[in-house]
């Protein structure tokens, strides 16, 4: 049997918040990182992005099914998945002659969760 080799994306996977944050202190980021860090919130402030991103959060779903939920061409969608896998917020793997795209791994998921309760919990207090 072939050992499997533990990849960064493997570790981001299936690593919680909590171990994650006793190796990494969010402060002392560098600039360079602080710089992808707002790329990324940059991608998700577009309305489209972050619905496809939602979309994506039940499950794999195909480039077709995410256009016609969305009522958007499917060529948009593409492109907005093509950013999307670019900053590891989504994956895509190919079944036949379709490609299905989920969540990248927990902790998008994790963010996306978190600014939903977020935004609800401030709906019920006003």
């Amino acid at each position: 049997m072939t050992p499997h080799k533990t990849t960064r994306s493997d570790a981001e996977q299936h690593c919680s918040t909590a171990d994650y944050s006793m190796h990494t202190d969010p402060l002392a980021l560098s600039q360079s990182d602080v710089a992808i860090l707002a790329e990324t919130f940059r991608l998700l402030g577009d309305q489209s992005r972050l619905k496809i991103l939602l979309q994506c959060m039940r499950g794999s779903v195909a480039v077709g099914d995410i256009a016609d939920s969305l009522d958007l061409s499917q060529s948009l969608v593409s492109h907005h998945l093509r950013l999307l896998r670019g900053a590891r917020l989504v994956r895509g793997e190919r079944q036949a002659k379709h490609i299905f795209y989920g969540i990248a791994d927990q902790h998008v998921s994790q963010v996306l969760q978190d600014m939903t309760f977020h935004i609800l919990e401030e709906k019920s207090n006003d």
